[in-house]
């Protein structure tokens, strides 16, 4: 295992818990809904508690944190700022774009845990898994109100 490469694989897990931090942000401001807002909130303090043992993980490796956010990150912000104007808030088109950003954080976690566990060791293969966990968790919640939403309008028309 090479540190190095160790610091990278964390890296970009911080920096799709970035993403996630301020896709979270602009959903919020996108909506008027207190549920909404609390969801949002919850789930952006997931991302916070996860970024903040990466970067404590990496520094104490010696390396240094991302603190950035992935063009796709940026992409999927700017879709669901596009995405909320069109549909005028429409809660089902919101938890679509927030769900589609759940899939690309748990995508990128299982690319470390996964495919590259080399890189990382047990203690951080742990944390990861909890992590993962934590995330996986937050992506049924979102499918699930979303899927609950689907239904509700199905079962009106």
């Amino acid at each position: 295992m090479e540190i190095q490469k160790t610091i990278e694989a964390l890296n970009s897990l911080i920096v799709i818990n970035n993403d996630r931090i301020e896709g979270y942000k602009t959903a919020n401001e996108e909506t008027n809904e207190t549920d909404l807002k609390m969801l949002f909130s919850d789930l952006m303090q997931t991302s916070v508690a996860c970024r903040r043992e990466l970067v404590e993980e990496v520094k104490k490796l010696g390396g240094t944190p991302d603190g950035g956010t992935r063009t796709t990150g940026k992409f999927f912000r700017v879709w669901m700022d596009v995405k909320a104007a069109l549909t005028g808030n429409d809660r089902e088109s919101i938890l679509n774009s927030c769900e589609y950003g759940e899939d690309v954080a748990l995508e990128t976690y299982k690319k470390v845990l996964v495919h590259d566990p080399q890189e990382t060791n047990s203690k951080e293969q742990d944390m990861l898994n909890k992590q993962y966990a934590l995330l996986k968790a937050d992506h049924d919640k979102v499918k699930e109100l979303r899927d609950t939403i689907a239904n509700e309008k199905q079962h009106a028309e």
